[in-house]
């Protein structure tokens, strides 16, 4: 069910598809780039992540698939070399979800070209 949600958003990279995603990641043990455990759950428009009190609301949910979409010339999975690079309120949870999502692969800040 959630890998088959992940394949729909790759194949249709729409803010309904991104949502829909992220309702069956409920709960779901994520990991920040600095290894810290969170879960997020989803009321409304807006995600609630476990280690914050405030909410990452839809919109900047949906600037940030934006903004992953211009990294990846239209298409996922985009390279994205870190959270900062989304742009928007709460990219230290944003990141590693859209990455179990498909959305993004992550770069190695230490490989060599």
């Amino acid at each position: 069910m959630r890998g088959a949600a992940c394949d729909r958003l790759r194949e249709n990279p729409a803010p309904e598809q991104l949502w829909a995603a992220l309702s069956l990641f409920q709960n779901w043990p994520f990991r920040t780039a600095r290894d810290l455990e969170f879960t997020y759950t989803i009321r409304g428009g807006e995600l609630f992540v476990s280690r914050k009190e405030k909410s990452v609301t839809r919109s900047s949910v949906d600037m940030a698939l934006k903004r992953v979409l211009e990294l990846g010339g239209g298409s996922l999975p985009a390279r994205v070399s870190g959270p900062k690079k989304l742009g928007v309120f709460g990219p230290s949870y944003l990141y590693p979800i859209f990455a179990r999502l498909g959305m993004i692969l992550k770069e190695d800040k230490h490989e060599t070209v």
